[in-house]
């Protein structure tokens, strides 16, 4: 133990390097999957069977091949077709964002499918341009609703990162696992790690809640700042036992 842990704190430089590359592949990761979760959802929901079409296809490749695999096609096979290599930052932030947008999409499709569709018969009422209906009406209400899948994908998205290991990215699973073979200590270095993965998960979702409390209070919906310590797993299993109570009471 006090070895790895001298050598640790000796090398502290590598670790915040590693963390920065983990940190940077999360957030990059993160906004590309956001990106084509709206781009793809949108698609799912248009009028136009070739749009849709295309939408599920694409997705469905996304979501039915290998993340391991795609990580490997970018970095490894991808250079042998275009010409040109890409870095594995980059190739990882392509691979994260393309796997977790196709789940990401369904998301979107579900919740905007979700808002109530006296909702979209009052936007239209009002005589709203499709844009406006969508930016003012059904979209603040989608994107409650979304926040909670949301944040299930981003930690998953964190919790893949490891993987960058594979095509050489030095991110924080990798510096430590060299710390490990340095000293030998498996127990401390994998130990070490968990907790480093859950403090950047459980950051990552006090900040989501927060997003979520705000997207709540805008619609006018009070939530207390407890919910800002709650996960979204122990909130869904409290909402599935009061309905069963309530089902079962009539």
């Amino acid at each position: 133990m006090g070895d790895f842990y001298s050598y640790f704190f000796d090398h502290l430089s590598d670790v915040w390097s590693g963390l920065l590359v983990t940190v940077e592949a999360t957030v990059l990761g993160s906004a590309v999957a956001l990106a084509l979760s709206f781009v793809f959802g949108f698609m799912a929901n248009s009028r136009p069977v070739l749009v849709r079409g295309v939408s599920r296809v694409l997705v469905e490749f996304f979501r039915g091949t290998s993340l391991y695999v795609q990580l490997f096609w970018l970095y490894y096979a991808f250079p042998l077709v275009a010409g040109y290599e890409l870095s594995p930052l980059f190739c990882g932030v392509l691979a994260f964002g393309m796997n977790y947008g196709a789940y990401g999409s369904e998301v979107v499709r579900g919740a905007l499918n979700a808002v109530p569709k006296a909702q979209w018969e009052a936007a239209v009422a009002l005589n709203m341009t499709p844009l406006q209906r969508m930016r003012r009406v059904i979209l603040p209400q989608a994107w409650v609703q979304m926040i909670p899948p949301f944040t299930n994908l981003l930690i998953q998205l964190l919790k893949a990162t490891p993987l960058l290991w594979l095509i050489t990215a030095t991110d924080l699973t990798t510096v430590v696992q060299h710390m490990r073979d340095r000293t030998g200590a498996t127990t401390w270095a994998y130990l070490t790690l968990l907790v480093m993965y859950f403090v950047l998960a459980y950051a990552l979702t006090l900040l989501m809640n927060l997003l979520e409390r705000r997207a709540k209070t805008r619609l006018g919906q009070y939530t207390s700042a407890r919910s800002l310590l709650r996960s979204h797993s122990a909130e869904s299993a409290e909402k599935a036992e009061l309905a069963q109570a309530t089902g079962g009471g009539g």
